[in-house]
């Protein structure tokens, strides 16, 4: 395993063929088992590369800007920007880290729906031009600290999926639009197009057809009020699967083709997010505590497969650090056993906590896990959306580090497709260490 590393923040290491994303689990479990045994991240950013491959071929007119606060992981911004990928900030901090890599200001958009008047000013000295808003007051405000700016309006949708009764609604109506168009027309603020966001847990596909028909009625009304409409943006809402993208695609495809072809001089963006880093990323958290459950004493577990008591497992990262999603968007953490098992071994009715003894810290209501010990390991794939954000303020909890890795295999096959990152990432570069772990030699960490 060569590495590249990045002084002084992160390392890459370069699979060597035959080593895997579990060889290299095992490996820092090791580490970590004779040290503290924290939490941490194991990042593919060959995964990365093959879900902006992915994107081209399915998506090819339409321009990703990744959502940054979905993972502001540095390696992985690095390697956005070397793509030509473009980025939609929601702060002055993912504006400035995204900058320090050298994004033109062109491909930065400002998507903060509420925004603060100093951010206002910070963007518009940075060149940040490209903002969102969905009602008056926001547009004076922009339009007091941010002369130069290049306004999307966002309109409303009317996809509305199970269990979203009490989200926060964005956007604009139809109606309101021509009034926000009339008031930017007299405030001078330019509008250059339009904004709508399609829920991820949407599965209704004629929400987008519906969107992009109502996106088409807010360009003509700003061509009346004399606005040169350029932007559609059609939002995030991508779950990484190549099947949706194509549904997607397939449903919007036909209308784009009418309402914004080529020769309008429109161009079609997009914000994904989750789908570039949600599969790119693993966590793997230790067991701090264990608390037996008598049948008896607590009828709220599930059944299990046996009469035998429940447990209840506490971890070193919880809803307050990496798991936060859990408590936004329902999102269902699937956990697997880090030790080996043999599948006639009984399972038990578990739950897993995070360590901060709070009833809201609950990661895995139910599920059926063979019994562990106190410093056993648990995996939980699919971590790279909503993990990575600002420290938590609760107790002395850090960041859990982070862990990256690209085969040899997705790197020759990234200079076969013309992707040459080492000429581009500033940050990326070999160094002489170097290890490789056969299958026969996997590390099985002490308890």
């Amino acid at each position: 395993m060569k590495g590249f590393v990045d002084e002084p923040n992160y390392t890459i290491d370069l699979l060597e063929e035959g080593t895997t994303l579990s060889d290299v689990i095992d490996n820092h479990i090791y580490e970590q088992a004779l040290a503290e045994k924290n939490a941490f991240f194991v990042a593919d950013l060959g995964n990365v590369v093959k879900k902006h491959i992915q994107w081209q071929n399915v998506m090819a007119q339409i321009k990703p800007f990744y959502t940054m606060k979905c993972n502001t992981s540095t390696a992985l911004i690095e390697i956005l920007a070397a793509l030509g990928i473009g980025f939609a900030c929601a702060s002055k901090n993912e504006i400035a880290l995204v900058q320090s890599f050298g994004v033109a200001p062109e491909n930065i958009i400002y998507t903060s729906m509420c925004k603060q008047l100093s951010q206002i000013k910070y963007a518009a000295k940075n060149g940040i031009d490209i903002l969102v808003c969905d009602n008056e007051t926001e547009l004076m405000k922009i339009a007091r600290n941010h002369p130069s700016v290049k306004l999307l309006l966002h309109i409303a949708t009317e996809a509305r999926s199970e269990g979203e009764e009490m989200s926060m609604d964005f956007g604009s109506t139809l109606k309101n639009c021509r009034h926000l168009l009339e008031c930017a027309k007299e405030l001078g603020v330019e509008v250059v197009g339009v904004k709508f966001h399609i829920s991820g847990s949407c599965k209704d596909l004629q929400a987008y057809t519906h969107a992009v028909s109502d996106a088409r009625c807010v360009f003509e009304m700003g061509a009346e009020f004399g606005f040169n409409m350029s932007i559609l943006d059609i939002g995030g809402g991508f779950s990484g699967a190549e099947f949706q993208l194509e549904e997607i695609y397939s449903a919007i495809s036909p209308l784009l083709d009418v309402y914004f072809p080529p020769e309008s001089g429109v161009s079609v963006i997009a914000e994904p997010g989750s789908y570039y880093v949600a599969s790119s990323f693993t966590l793997a958290v230790n067991i701090i505590a264990k608390k037996v459950v008598a049948r008896d004493q607590n009828k709220e577990f599930e059944p299990s497969p046996n009469d035998e008591p429940a447990y209840m497992y506490y971890m070193n990262d919880g809803v307050y650090g990496s798991f936060a999603s859990k408590l936004t968007d329902n999102t269902v953490a699937v956990p697997s056993v880090h030790k080996k098992y043999s599948k006639e071994e009984t399972v038990f009715a578990s739950s897993l906590w995070g360590p901060s003894s709070d009833g809201l810290d609950q990661v895995v209501e139910h599920c059926l896990l063979p019994e562990l010990n106190v410093g056993d390991w648990v995996i939980f794939d699919n971590m790279g959306a909503n993990t990575l954000g600002e420290k938590s303020a609760f107790n002395d909890f850090q960041k859990p580090p982070v862990y990256y890795l690209i085969s040899a295999f997705d790197w020759y096959e990234m200079q076969d497709a013309g992707i040459t990152l080492d000429t581009t990432m500033k940050n990326f570069f070999f160094v002489p260490s170097c290890f490789h772990i056969r299958q026969e030699d996997r590390i099985s960490a002490p308890a």
